[in-house]
């Protein structure tokens, strides 16, 4: 679901599953890892900008899908696959924009906190629900500090409610809002201006800025690979199927 183009210095990464709000199917993840390898080993490319196409950047993992996942042996390895997505981002060489319009949630959200750069049309709503069907946001949890103050980011993970772009911005998670629609444009051309930049001392800038960036990973999938075999998971995912609310037990 992850298309690949490049466009002089620019590499475009597209979320190409528009009828589904670019819901991310597991296999996303290791296309992920596959397009930062394949820009990394590409002296042209310089920069890679994620973007949705339709309606949305995208709504986060397909729930329905979270129920093919078997087992604690299964919920580890999913995880795994996610987190290294997220790492692959965060450790290139290649520095990454997110050009955001419509919905980033839940691993849309997460994937945009990977990104070095964000930029927002006011279209834009970044949200991390995963409360509502019995989860953390795992990179959210581990990573969400580094750009966003403990207050909002409770605020997100404890209501699961979304922020729109100027508060987005104002919290942490966006660097720029834009115009609706404006959103690629600006984001190339802050694209271009990288790629005037020494690639070299980039990388070793982006290697430096995100010296950390294992850190609390291994407590994330452990903590959500235990959430996800929980009673209350089952039931946000029935819950979500079945378009009704939520009856959570703790257990």
């Amino acid at each position: 679901m992850l298309t690949y183009s490049v466009e002089g210095p620019i590499a475009w990464a597209t979320l190409d599953r528009p009828d589904r709000m670019n819901a991310m199917v597991r296999s996303f993840w290791t296309e992920v890892v596959d397009v930062m390898a394949r820009a990394d080993a590409d002296p042209d490319v310089r920069v890679v900008i994620f973007k949705g196409e339709g309606r949305a950047f995208s709504v986060g993992g397909d729930i329905e899908g979270f129920g093919d996942i078997d087992g604690t042996a299964d919920r580890r390895n999913y995880l795994n696959e996610a987190m290294a997505a997220f790492r692959a981002v965060e450790n290139a060489n290649t520095p990454s924009i997110a050009a955001v319009h419509g919905y980033a949630l839940g691993g849309g959200c997460e994937l945009t906190l990977v990104c070095d750069i964000v930029v927002a049309d006011e279209t834009a709503k970044f949200g991390m629900p995963e409360a509502a069907v019995g989860l953390v946001p795992g990179l959210g949890v581990v990573r969400g500090r580094a750009h966003v103050n403990l207050h909002w980011m409770k605020y997100m993970v404890l209501t699961g409610e979304s922020l729109g772009a100027h508060d987005a911005r104002s919290a942490g998670l966006v660097n720029e809002v834009v115009p609706a629609g404006e959103h690629l444009a600006r984001a190339e051309a802050l694209g271009h201006t990288i790629a005037k930049k020494a690639p070299l001392a980039l990388a070793v800038g982006k290697r430096i800025l995100g010296r950390d960036a294992d850190e609390g990973f291994t407590h994330a999938i452990e903590a959500v690979a235990l959430l996800q075999g929980t009673d209350d998971h089952a039931e946000g995912i029935a819950a979500f199927v079945d378009r009704r609310p939520a009856l959570f037990e703790g257990r």
